[in-house]
């Protein structure tokens, strides 16, 4: 549904936030990744032989891992670029419900805390006035209750 409702700013904020959370986990991996292929040969030294006594160096390129880590970083990089699709598509949808909202205060509020990821303090400054982060925090509480 095209409705445009409050929701639509509870799944944008979500969705920020699931971005956010994808692209660490990339980088996460990404590092990782890095790290075996510069290490790599792995030596691992592995007792055996004549009652433990001798060594064996076994050397060998940790496979498992690194594929599973390969897979693991395409499935993210698949699962992020569809949820920044989604998230461009819903910035419009958001941009539009702020629009459609007849009080010019609220209207700024929303954009600063939703949009700009504002923490309460900080759209109490960009508000001015008497405006504290409580203020402004149950001002949009209210709203949103109200809806």
């Amino acid at each position: 549904g095209d409705k445009l409702t409050k929701d639509i700013l509870i799944q944008y904020s979500e969705l920020v936030e699931e971005v956010k959370d994808l692209r660490k986990r990339i980088d996460n991996i990404e590092r990782q990744i890095d790290k075996i292929e510069t290490e790599g040969n792995v030596i691992d030294s592995v007792k055996g032989g004549y009652g433990g006594i001798q060594h064996f160096k076994i050397e060998g390129f940790p496979d498992p891992e690194y594929s599973k880590k390969k897979t693991r970083l395409y499935l993210n990089k698949a699962q992020l670029e569809s949820a920044e699709l989604e998230l461009l598509e819903l910035t419009n949808q958001v941009e539009d419900y702020i629009q459609s909202i007849d009080n010019s205060r609220m209207r700024r509020i929303i954009r600063y805390r939703v949009i700009d990821g504002l923490t309460w303090y900080q759209v109490a400054q960009k508000m001015g006035g008497r405006t504290t982060d409580e203020s402004a925090r149950k001002e949009f509480d209210r709203y949103m209750e109200e809806r």
